[in-house]
């Protein structure tokens, strides 16, 4: 299983949100670079990085801190938030990103997705955001009346290969992942499934680990020393 420490980006600086309210930003890091550099030294080989000014903004909005990180450490980059378009997509991919994440536009415009995938291939991931199990959008401020299984299941059936799930009710809380809904997803599609939000502890990456999934990425949890990063890399190559 990969660990991802994630690096969420608001106006160029790290920061964590509580249930993706921007009212309840958090600095958590003084320097994105310095931080990545930081998982990487510790023994990561991935960063996940979301441009949340971008999410807002449907933009790209600090791409400049993520190609910096992609140049200057051997980190992989994992990067999602406002990216809308083939030419968002492009410039990312000859800027050293290894992995592109569509969100909103999954619901969308289902058309980018697939030319996206022809054109990209693994490098296009989706990121499926679910509050009460139905999809949000737009930094998680629209809810859906589509059921998170049922666009994973149309994302396979283009050809996507890696998903990455969060129950947006536990992102920045702590309090575990959604285990039920990441299994019913595992089980649902053939595709790389990453666990998203509630992450906090050496028993939530055991427990995803047993359940069979892909990924788990890791954000407060870190910062907060809830999980050491260390035992989790360890646990998770075990």
């Amino acid at each position: 299983m990969i660990i991802f420490p994630a690096i969420d980006i608001i106006d160029g600086k790290p920061v964590r949100l509580f249930k993706g309210d921007f009212k309840t930003t958090e600095q958590v890091a003084e320097n994105a670079l310095e931080t990545a550099k930081s998982f990487e030294e510790t023994g990561a080989k991935w960063v996940h990085m979301v441009d949340l000014d971008g999410s807002l903004q449907k933009k790209r909005v600090n791409h400049e801190v993520f190609t910096e990180v992609a140049k200057k450490t051997n980190l992989k980059v994992e990067l999602g938030g406002g990216i809308r378009t083939i030419e968002d997509i492009e410039f990312y991919a000859e800027n050293g990103i290894s992995r592109i994440i569509l969100g909103s536009v999954a619901l969308k415009n289902p058309k980018l997705v697939e030319d996206a995938v022809n054109s990209f291939g693994d490098l296009i991931a989706v990121g499926i955001d679910a509050k009460d199990g139905f999809a949000a959008t737009e930094g998680w401020t629209e809810k859906s009346e589509i059921y998170f299984v049922d666009l994973a299941k149309k994302m396979e059936q283009i050809g996507v290969e890696t998903i990455i799930y969060t129950d947006i009710s536990k992102d920045g809380t702590l309090a575990g992942p959604n285990i039920k809904q990441l299994t019913e997803l595992n089980e649902a599609v053939s595709c790389n499934i990453t666990a998203s939000g509630g992450v906090a502890t050496i028993e939530d990456i055991i427990s995803l680990k047993e359940n069979g999934l892909y990924g788990a990425i890791c954000g407060k949890s870190i910062y907060k020393k809830t999980l050491d990063l260390k035992e989790a890399l360890r646990c998770a190559n075990d």
